[in-house]
């Protein structure tokens, strides 16, 4: 019988995060970043996660090969970790024979779920109580669950405050103190400790304006190598996402094929000698983990060689196994 599983991560940017939208545009800045269709709120596609993380994975197994469109050069894609995580084309016989088999994971978009927004009072993060309780957080009003999200216009805050409060430009008025209590995995890590008396809760309607007129803008220019200095009308802006932006996303593992090679890379690799860094693969979401880990260190997206594209990984996944009750994953 196939296995399937769920992972949720809880990301936060530790650069600005540029995923591009492709092309320029007229508007407010020449590159413009993904968003959801509906909400306008910007996202990170699962595809940019899925393909960073395959050929991070790649690079830690020393098989770049497994990396790519096409795994020709992979000797043995079945024994691979890599290959039977995230699927594989192998072409032989000058391409008239191609074997192929999709991948075990399915690796969803990243949706914004505390944006750091600056006020009076000094940097705030933002969210509503519908994403909050989406990603497995519990949101709590003098002790009970709260009932209804806040109007347009007036905030819920983590802290004690009675006067109104700025959230960039836009100025809002304070309802209620309320608490957000984080799941188990997440509670004790620093990063999600430091934020948690600094959040404010708004309605669905009001969160992507307020996203996207705080999102990050920076201006470049291209450089003539031959003088060394900016060439004329080549100046340009782009947006992304700003540091310290919260993300969720979803790991979901449908291991119909039930064939991992775990002999490959048990503790590491057959090889005693060169084991893999960090926490040994045991099953497919070990190999997704791993490659996610590494966007910590070389990031996912655009204008990565101007300090953009780190995400971090904030405590462990949220772990949901199929036929287990939605509340047993908190």
């Amino acid at each position: 019988m196939a296995t399937y599983q769920r992972q949720r991560y809880l990301l936060m940017t530790v650069d600005p995060v540029h995923i591009g939208a492709g092309g320029y545009r007229l508007g407010r800045v020449d590159n413009s970043i993904v968003r959801e269709p509906g909400t306008r709120v910007p996202k990170i596609p699962g595809t940019s996660l899925h393909g960073a993380a395959r050929s991070y994975a790649a690079q830690l197994y020393e098989t770049p090969e497994a990396a790519g469109q096409s795994q020709d050069k992979v000797q043995n894609p079945d024994q691979n970790p890599v290959c039977y995580t995230f699927g594989y084309i192998k072409k032989t016989n000058n391409g008239n024979d191609v074997k192929a088999y999709s991948g075990v994971v399915n690796i969803f978009d990243a949706h914004v779920l505390l944006f750091p927004v600056y006020s009076m009072t000094g940097p705030v993060w933002v969210t509503t109580p519908g994403r909050l309780r989406e990603a497995g957080f519990t949101v709590k009003h003098n002790g009970a669950d709260l009932a209804t999200e806040p109007q347009t216009g007036t905030v819920l805050l983590t802290w004690a405050r009675q006067h109104a409060l700025n959230l960039g430009w836009l100025m809002v008025e304070v309802k209620a103190q309320i608490s957000v209590e984080a799941p188990v995995e997440w509670q004790k890590e620093q990063r999600w400790q430091a934020i948690n008396d600094h959040i404010v809760l708004v309605s669905e309607s009001l969160f992507s304006h307020v996203v996207n007129s705080n999102l990050e803008v920076r201006t470049s220019v291209a450089i003539d190598p031959e003088r060394g200095a900016a060439e004329d009308k080549a100046l340009f802006t782009y947006e992304a996402l700003p540091r310290a932006t919260f993300l969720t996303t979803e790991v979901v593992l449908d291991d119909y094929r039930e064939a991992f090679p775990k002999d490959k890379c048990g503790a590491g690799k057959t090889d005693k000698n060169n084991p893999l860094p960090g926490d040994p693969w045991h099953g497919p979401l070990d190999v997704v983990k791993a490659g996610l880990h590494m966007i910590e260190w070389l990031g996912v997206g655009g204008m990565g060689t101007r300090g953009f594209g780190r995400l971090v990984i904030v405590g462990e996944p949220l772990e949901q196994k199929y036929g287990e009750e939605r509340g047993n994953e908190q």
